[in-house]
């Protein structure tokens, strides 16, 4: 079985390569052919399809991309190489459950299969939004922790330290990184959700040095919370990512990879990004030792994931995974809106649909594509996980036609989305709430997916 220690040997043995040479010459010409080869289309009128031979056939052909290219290490400028044995190797010895978090919110996270009935895991928050001050960050918190359907949470990225900005690999951005972790555990602590984990917490911590800093003990952090790691697109790695994998595994902990494939990009169109997106779950389990996978394959034009290609890109790369594989692997939904929108809930809603009925977990949520400070409430992953229970056991039939329903109210503003309001605009933060304006948003969009079948909790 693939170790740390030999995918070091594969990054500085392997074969020399460009990083220009790698992407242009390598990578895109090979999942071109492989995209033709296995005859991959995508169907615009279906974005939650209901082929299996489809899912089969972009699991396969994932499968022999990354042997046929590798992964790339930047900082040797080598590829780092599989064999079809090592992959399906990793696949087979990869963990069908993993426990996260301490005491009453200690929870095992199990694979899904499609059309499953088992309820996803929600990992809810802000997926990494920046936000201005430590006040927003933890009432965020707050919010999140007191949604009743957490599992775990996703925190948002400390950008200031003693109002000065985080600089990246300075000490500013190891402060942040220690503040982001203290800041969670208390906030967590106040609202009597002491052992939730934090799958992902760590934005703020771009360099190793930042993680390994804030993962003493003083400042909150667990083994039982997990860490996450991100990798590049295409299935590009560097030293200072392996760095972070060497010190998660110190501690025992589970190690996260994230990423996010370009619609547009090196990845092609929605057939190469669901192909791309099915490749890196094994790249991610094999380079950076990953025990659970979080995909979000982004429009390189919307910077979202609820167009109807990408819609389809996460049901069909998800389907590949959940009927072939027994990986933990959460879809993260990002939307172009922003919060107290009735878009916002309808994108968020599609992803989440089509995701869950393809068997797989979510993450919840980028908001205003995550470009923007503060521009985030507890409320949109609240709505993501009620829609993510309700429509768990929905056939992929009856999810693709909802799908399409909410697609027709909100695809035609993706191009030039409504950011709506700031956090403390749309959230009463005394009493934990959103304000009446958001309430009455949400009122009427639960309405509106009941008409459609997914029943929701009766809105305050």
């Amino acid at each position: 079985m693939v170790q740390l220690l030999d995918v070091m040997e594969k990054a500085l043995n392997g074969k020399p390569m460009s990083e220009n040479d790698y992407q242009l010459r390598s990578f895109s010409p090979k999942l071109r052919e492989k995209v033709k080869e296995y005859g991959i289309k995508f169907d615009s009128n279906n974005p939650v399809p209901s082929d299996n031979s489809l899912a089969d056939d972009i699991f396969e052909a994932g499968v022999e991309l990354l042997a046929d290219v590798g992964a790339y290490c930047i900082s040797s400028g080598r590829v780092i190489s599989y064999s079809e044995t090592e992959i399906k190797e990793g696949l087979r010895n990869a963990p069908s459950r993993l426990e996260f978090g301490e005491g009453r919110d200690r929870k095992a996270l199990v694979p899904r299969k499609v059309d499953d009935k088992t309820p996803p895991w929600c990992l809810l928050g802000a997926a990494g939004g920046a936000i201005s001050t430590d006040s927003v960050f933890s009432s965020l918190m707050e919010g999140y922790a007191e949604i009743p359907e957490t599992d775990a949470i996703t925190t948002p990225a400390v950008t200031r330290v003693s109002g000065l900005r985080v600089r990246p690999a300075s000490p500013l951005e190891v402060m942040a990184a220690m503040r982001n972790a203290v800041l969670a555990r208390e906030a967590c602590n106040r609202v009597g959700r002491q052992g939730i984990p934090f799958m992902n917490t760590l934005a703020t911590a771009e360099s190793a040095i930042a993680l390994a800093s804030a993962t003493h003990p003083r400042f909150g952090l667990r083994p039982s919370d997990g860490f996450m790691i991100a990798s590049m697109d295409p299935m590009k790695v560097d030293f200072d990512r392996l760095n972070k994998v060497a010190v998660a595994l110190s501690l025992g902990a589970p190690v996260g990879m994230d990423f996010a494939p370009l619609l547009g990009g090196y990845s092609g169109g929605p057939e190469g990004t669901a192909l791309t997106t099915v490749a890196s779950h094994m790249m991610g389990v094999l380079t950076l030792q990953s025990s659970y996978l979080v995909p979000f394959p982004l429009h390189l034009r919307y910077v979202s994931n609820s167009s109807r290609d990408l819609l389809w890109v996460i049901s069909a790369s998800g389907q590949a995974i959940s009927r072939n594989t027994h990986l933990l692997s959460l879809s993260l939904n990002y939307a172009a809106a922003g919060p107290c929108t009735p878009m916002i809930l309808r994108e968020t809603s599609a992803s989440v649909i089509a995701a869950v009925a393809s068997g797989l977990s979510i993450e919840s949520l980028g908001s205003a594509s995550n470009k923007y400070e503060d521009r985030m409430s507890p409320v949109e992953p609240r709505v993501s996980a009620e829609v993510a229970h309700a429509v768990a056991g929905k056939k992929r039939g009856e999810a693709n036609e909802i799908v399409k329903d909410l697609l027709r109210k909100y695809e035609s503003k993706l191009p030039n989305p409504p950011l709506g309001k700031l956090m403390h605009e749309c959230w009463d933060v005394e009493r934990r709430r959103p304000t009446k304006e958001y309430s009455s948003v949400v009122k009427r969009f639960k309405k509106e997916v009941l008409d459609l079948g997914v029943e929701l909790r009766p809105e305050e």
